[in-house]
């Protein structure tokens, strides 16, 4: 029989296992997005998912860990797209591009929701610490993503020798977290594009030329 280890746990699972766990972290991710993680309950998860209560214990022991495993697929699910987006940025033309497709899919929400990432850190940061831990590795791998495209511009002469690509990358995603959050309350994108284009702008300043 073949079976699958669980990222999270390092259990071995049959296939049909891994599908069933895979559709309880689907529906739970759905849901805590649009809801909220305090608004989402367990008995949501099961009615949205399909799974009987005995299925999704012999997962997960509880909300807590249903949370954690939300996190690691909604962070696998951005981590991936943004080194996608990324990976081949090595001008201020392909940032303004990354920030321009990052703000268009927003504006399809009208804002509504902001960053998975950001949303879920606002709720659990203070109460889980393993979940915290899990979050700020995920930004920390965004922040790195940003400081590569960065480099790949100094290392092409666009930004001088000394440009803190580090720092840079940290205020661009500060940049684009605060402005997710304002679209979010103003139900309108333009706050996000301001903010990010403000951070864009400063960068593009230190230019060499």
């Amino acid at each position: 029989m073949t079976t699958i280890a669980d990222s999270a746990t390092g259990r071995r699972l049959t296939a049909r296992g891994a599908k069933t766990r895979e559709r309880i972290v689907t529906a739970a991710a759905d849901l805590m997005y649009v809801r909220g993680v305090g608004a989402t309950t367990l008995d949501d998860v099961l009615a949205a998912s399909g799974v009987s209560k005995s299925q999704l214990y012999r997962h997960f022991t509880g909300k807590d860990e249903v949370v954690r495993a939300v996190i690691e697929h909604m962070g696998a699910h951005v981590i991936e797209r943004e080194r996608n987006a990324l990976g081949r940025v090595s001008t201020m033309a392909g940032l303004r591009r990354w920030r321009d497709a990052l703000v268009q899919n927003n504006a399809l929400r009208h804002g509504a929701y902001g960053c998975a990432l950001g949303s879920f850190a606002s709720e659990v940061a203070d109460n889980d610490d393993v979940a915290r831990q899990a979050l700020s590795t995920l930004f920390a791998e965004w922040s790195t993503l940003l400081a590569g495209a960065l480099e790949r511009l100094r290392e092409n002469g666009t930004l001088p020798p000394e440009a803190p690509v580090e720092q840079l990358a940290t205020g661009l995603l500060g940049a684009l977290q605060g402005g997710y959050m304002l679209a979010q309350t103003a139900r309108d994108v333009t706050p996000m594009a301001t903010s990010i284009d403000m951070a864009l702008t400063h960068i593009e300043s230190l230019s060499a030329d």
